[in-house]
C-alpha cells in the first residue's frame, strides 16, 4: 500500500508546483489584459491551490490525519492517487497552453 501513499503524495505536490505556475501567468495576464476570462482563472487556481496545499498538509503534517490516511485500506489510496493523478494531467495541460 506505501506505493499508492507514495504516489498520492508526490501528485499533490505536484499539483501545488503547477498550480502555483498556473497562478503566476493567470495573474500576470489579468494584469495585462484586464478580462473577465482571466480572472476567473486567477481565483479558480487560488481556490484549487487550497485544497491540494490542504490535502498535503493532511498527508505530511497533521498528527491525527496522516496516521489515518496511513492505515486506511488500499482501495481508498488507489482512489485518490487516480484523483490526484488526473487533475495532475489535466494542470499539466492547462499549463501548456497558457505558457504562450
Amino acid at each position: 500500500m506505501s506505493i499508492w501513499v507514495d504516489l498520492a503524495k508526490v501528485s499533490t505536490g505536484v499539483n501545488v508546483l503547477l498550480l502555483l505556475v498556473l497562478g503566476y501567468i493567470w495573474g500576470r495576464n489579468y494584469l495585462t489584459f484586464r478580462s473577465k476570462h482571466t480572472l476567473g482563472l486567477l481565483i479558480f487556481s487560488v481556490f484549487l491551490l487550497a485544497e491540494n496545499a490542504l490535502v498535503l498538509y493532511y498527508y505530511l503534517v497533521d498528527p491525527t490525519l496522516s496516521g489515518w490516511w496511513h492505515d486506511q485500506i488500499s482501495p481508498v489510496w488507489q482512489a485518490q492517487m487516480i484523483i490526484h493523478g488526473l487533475q495532475s494531467f489535466g494542470l499539466a495541460f492547462l499549463l501548456w497552453v497558457s505558457w504562450d
